[in-house]
């Protein structure tokens, strides 16, 4: 009896949209670059990693034909297979923009359908009635930062003010976007949580796409460390998703790391969260073992965005996406029949482009399972066809849009 499991690697993008020059990313490739970096020893660390993309299952599969279609060159210092034992292709988005929700959406089978707002590069960045209405019905005694930053970078510098004053710390970036700082036990998970949803209401008129806390711990700049508890307010998605439709079937369901804040956990059925990549996919595992027929898994892997990507460190997402094949290996193994995996991203984070943003990019489609018709899938017209498939191989209702593969 068939069941299915749709992991997204976030940010496994392979080479510029054909709109990338749109977004400043013409010539973006996070998949190329990584595996050119490993090529020519610009991706080596010592007790990491050193020598070529090391990525034996997911070539297997036929990666690397996926990724040469989009960008029409070969991965560096990674061999093709003779002979694919995967479905493969590459997908472009047709949502215009190049963040999580758009491509999660889109992948599920319900592409954005209108432009989300952004925050201007300048500072302030914030409109003006919106940090009175924050300060003002968050009964907060102010708010810092309040412009473009990198987390990491404006924890740092404000972190210890924050601690002094009880400000929290909202900054944006390029995304549609507005995230919330402040420390887990002196400010209050709970307390941030709640001026997080409150946000999230001020800021629907906008069309931003998240609000995101980011809960931090720490008592100076070389201590600030953000902590696994961090939590997406996001806008609804839009209706006819594949977890919709699995939910009016009344399938079970499984949603693994960031999926439910993405789909404002609506039809995500059982949360599953984790702190990082094997953690995560060690659940994911035992939470498949028990999946009963007919059931969906969607997952998210945020590692090889957050902690490499976004920070430009090639070498630690190299050693991501290493570890992540052999994670799949190991998935192979436990598939039964009727079972369908499929392995995509949601855009790009080319970790040797400038600055620290999300790179527009095609991302690859891959597909393996005990009776998958192995083969290429060739280019798909828009993410929506990955949900469009998945509920076709489980047996429910299309999605709003998307063509299935088969």
């Amino acid at each position: 009896m068939p069941r299915a499991l749709l992991i997204v690697l976030d940010s496994f993008g392979c080479g510029g949209a054909d709109d990338a020059a749109r977004f400043g990313d013409a010539g973006a490739d996070t998949i190329g670059h990584i595996a050119a970096a490993c090529a020519n020893g610009q991706a080596d660390r010592s007790g990491l990693r050193a020598g070529p993309l090391q990525i034996p299952f997911m070539q297997s599969l036929g990666l690397s034909f996926a990724t040469q279609s989009s960008t029409g060159a070969p991965l560096a210092g990674v061999a093709p297979p003779s002979h694919p034992l995967g479905a493969f292709g590459y997908a472009a988005e047709r949502s215009i923009g190049k963040d999580t929700p758009s491509g999660h959406w889109e992948i599920s089978g319900a592409p954005v359908d209108f432009a989300w707002g952004y925050f201007p590069d300048s500072k302030p960045a914030f409109p003006v009635a919106l940090t009175d209405a924050m300060i003002e019905r968050g009964g907060l005694p102010g708010l810092l930062g309040n412009r473009h930053s990198d987390g990491l970078a404006i924890i740092a510098e404000f972190g210890e003010e924050h601690l002094r004053t009880g400000k929290p710390i909202a900054y944006t970036s390029i995304d549609s976007v507005l995230q919330i700082a402040a420390h887990e036990v002196a400010f209050g998970l709970q307390r941030l949580y709640d001026l997080c949803a409150l946000t999230r209401r001020l800021v629907d008129p906008l069309r931003i796409g998240r609000v995101i806390a980011r809960p931090f711990t720490g008592s100076h700049p070389g201590e600030f460390r953000r902590t696994g508890n961090r939590k997406d307010f996001a806008m609804p998605p839009p209706q006819g998703n594949l977890l919709d439709r699995a939910a009016t079937a009344r399938r079970a369901v499984v949603s693994i790391g960031k999926i439910g804040d993405i789909f404002c956990h609506r039809n995500t059925g059982e949360e599953i969260r984790g702190e990082r990549h094997p953690d995560l996919f060690t659940k994911m595992l035992q939470a498949f073992h028990s999946l009963p027929d007919h059931g969906l898994i969607f997952a998210n892997f945020l590692d090889l965005d957050t902690d490499f990507g976004h920070r430009r460190d090639v070498a630690g997402a190299a050693a991501c996406i290493e570890d992540f094949d052999q994670r799949l290996s190991d998935l192979a193994m436990r598939l039964a029949t009727g079972d369908l995996v499929v392995v995509t991203g949601d855009h790009g984070n080319d970790p040797t482009w400038r600055g620290s943003d999300h790179t527009r990019e095609n991302v690859p489609v891959l597909a393996f399972g005990h009776g998958v018709r192995v083969g290429s899938l060739g280019r798909r017209d828009t993410f929506a066809d990955i949900g469009a498939s998945v509920a076709a191989h489980l047996g429910l209702a299309p999605t709003l849009k998307g063509r299935p593969f088969w």
